[in-house]
């Protein structure tokens, strides 16, 4: 305050602080808005996704009550014929909707080599993700659930995307050992439950580092929606072959019984499908892990508080050292330069490679 324009200062064209009293630039402000702008609209995203799939997990668990609907295959099946219909209905009423279809056009072979496998694993996720309901409590799933960015991590390093350092690895003995002691604690523990849930983690982190590459690369420049319609009739095609395997007759009865609560649930299945893609393609595959992190967060506290599931205290402990190996993790992906991260890496004797200059 006081302190005169540069302007108004003699020989201002060459005063050494110039720089630091000059007033942005009309650029630069919109530069900053549309930065700031993109910021609000990835976390309204990512706050979207985090609603939606809880109210969709409980919602599930609900359902898949023995006195219910206990059909994991047949929901998950109708959470698909859902997406496709909606998916078809709003093709036929706005294709400029998604503009996916139009730039795939001539590609439809490459398509399918995506997500044939997409489709599958997709599939696999969503049927033993709801079957792990029918044996384990969901504050048990969710901690389990903690391992999948070090399964996306070295699903990556298997297939030559990342590379394997020392502080990696200390990192993923980290998270194993709180999700180790999550588990542990787990008072109703059941060893089918627990199969069924790691089922569901390898092939939804299969389903997320895939999606990545379909939404963001292999030239096939696919939105949201465009993905959904894609893989929601490819994934409806291995369920419907899995409930021919497995038909229950008790299906159609509760149903018939069932149906005004299986449709809005449906409803949101669907919609969370649209999250999915949408988190993917604006984040990334990683981001989608960690967005997933907070939800779980989200999850465990409110089965806890609300729902009134029991939590031990080495469950709690053995999350909490989860989350702060996770968010480590996080912090050395985004910020590898941060003083932390680097005496980390000095203390593991981490040489890391330089850029040239």
């Amino acid at each position: 305050l006081g302190t005169p324009p540069i302007a108004s200062l003699p020989n201002a064209r060459h005063h050494p602080r110039r720089e630091a009293w000059a007033w942005p630039t009309f650029s630069r402000m919109a530069v900053d808005r549309a930065t700031l702008l993109d910021c609000a609209k990835k976390l309204a995203i990512c706050l979207a996704y985090i609603a939606v799939s809880t109210a969709l997990i409980r919602f599930n668990k609900y359902l898949m009550d023995e006195g219910r609907f206990p059909f994991s295959m047949a929901l998950t099946a109708m959470h698909m014929t859902v997406s496709s219909v909606f998916c078809l209905v709003g093709y036929f009423v706005k294709p400029q909707a998604f503009p996916g279809m139009e730039s795939t056009a001539g590609k439809r072979l490459t398509v399918l080599k995506w997500f044939v496998p997409i489709g599958i694993a997709f599939a696999i996720s969503l049927y033993t993700s709801n079957q792990a309901y029918i044996y384990c409590n969901v504050t048990f799933l969710q901690f389990l659930k903690e391992g999948n960015v070090v399964i996306t991590f070295l699903m990556s390093v298997a297939a030559g995307l990342q590379v394997m350092t020392r502080l990696r690895a200390s990192n993923i003995v980290w998270v194993i050992t709180g999700s180790c002691l999550a588990v542990s604690g787990e008072v109703h523990f059941m060893w089918i439950g627990f199969f069924f849930q790691v089922v569901s983690q390898f092939a939804e982190c299969s389903r997320a580092v895939m999606g990545e590459h379909v939404l963001t690369g292999a030239g096939l420049k696919l939105d949201p929606l465009s993905y959904t319609m894609f893989i929601s009739p490819t994934c409806l095609v291995v369920l419907l072959v899995g409930n021919l395997l497995e038909w229950n007759p008790d299906i159609p009865k509760a149903f018939s019984e069932w149906w005004p609560v299986l449709l809005p649930n449906a409803c949101m299945a669907f919609l969370l499908n649209l999250l999915v893609a949408t988190v993917i393609k604006e984040i990334s595959a990683v981001g989608f892990i960690l967005t997933g992190v907070v939800k779980d967060i989200v999850v465990v506290l409110f089965s806890a508080v609300v729902m009134g599931e029991t939590v031990s205290v080495s469950q709690a402990f053995g999350f909490a050292l989860t989350l702060a190996g996770v968010f480590f993790w996080s912090l050395a992906k985004v910020d590898p330069d941060n003083s932390v991260v680097r005496r980390a890496e000095w203390l593991l004797g981490d040489q890391r490679k330089e850029a040239a200059a």
